[in-house]
């Protein structure tokens, strides 16, 4: 009897152990067993959507990279076409420059030549009286004979 005793109390205490588990610890411990699920599956998720965030920035910066090296690009043409049209302006400046100076130069040369014509008018008619003067024996009056002597400078 003691056999049979002993092996009820054992049924009836692990029947009490059973109910104060499934009363008391279960309960709980389910609890946290769904709470720690839960978490997993939000942490899942975000890590998911994290990584959909990583792709999109990713395609952001690409884009971004792509536009700014399209500016850069831009700028740079933009500077080279500044370089080119002020080496153009300033050619056209030294033209314009060299142009003037030929044109002041070939004023100057052309000054010079009708100076040098007209001294060489008056050496020559000086030379022309005093020649004929002395042909003459005889001194001519240049002040009486200015129109003559005018006459004779224009036709050299």
């Amino acid at each position: 009897m003691n056999m049979n005793l002993t092996l009820v109390m054992q049924a009836v205490a692990f029947g009490l152990f059973i109910w104060f588990c499934a009363r008391f610890i279960w309960p709980p411990l389910t609890r946290a067993i769904e709470t720690r699920q839960r978490q997993i599956s939000e942490g899942l998720q975000a890590g998911e959507e994290g990584r959909k965030s990583l792709a999109t920035a990713e395609q952001r910066v690409a884009a971004m990279l792509n536009e700014a090296k399209q500016k850069a690009a831009d700028i740079v043409a933009t500077g080279e076409k500044f370089r080119a049209d002020t080496i153009d302006a300033a050619r056209g400046e030294a033209q314009a420059e060299k142009d003037r100076i030929i044109a002041s130069g070939k004023a100057e040369l052309e000054q010079e030549i009708t100076r040098a014509r007209e001294s060489l008018r008056n050496q020559v008619a000086d030379l022309a009286v005093a020649g004929a003067s002395r042909i003459l024996q005889r001194e001519v009056d240049a002040n009486a004979h200015a129109s003559l002597l005018a006459s004779i400078r224009d036709e050299l």
